[in-house]
């Protein structure tokens, strides 16, 4: 091959290396930026994704009670073991916990009997 012919795969290898420098860049920028906010907003964004995957179970036709349960349970455990850690959101989410409780009670009595939960 010429000195002066271009490499092909060497343009590759400089996209790929642009494209992986690019993606280490954005996933930088994106940690700053989740860094800057405060912990407690972000556990109560999870925990309040964990509830709506409860509601999501409990309303399914027919309802899935073993996968809303085990949404309930993790939504429980991180509220009650932080307790005011959570932060100012904590008795709306404890209220949320008790609400979503007391859905499951009532799903689970109207729901024919099919040995879940």
């Amino acid at each position: 091959m010429d000195d002066t012919t271009p490499d092909a795969t060497s343009d590759v290898t400089d996209e790929a290396d642009i494209d992986e420098a690019q993606a280490m860049a954005a996933l930088a920028e994106a940690r700053e930026r989740l860094a800057e906010v405060p912990v407690e907003t972000m556990i109560t964004n999870h925990a309040m994704g964990m509830w709506e995957l409860a509601a999501i179970h409990l309303s399914a036709e027919p309802p899935d009670l073993t996968s809303a349960a085990l949404a309930i349970d993790a939504f429980a455990a991180v509220i009650e073991t932080l307790g005011e850690r959570i932060g100012p959101e904590y008795d709306t989410l404890t209220a949320a916990l008790s609400n979503i409780r007391m859905a499951f009670v009532q799903v689970r009595a109207s729901a024919p009997a099919s040995g879940d939960a």
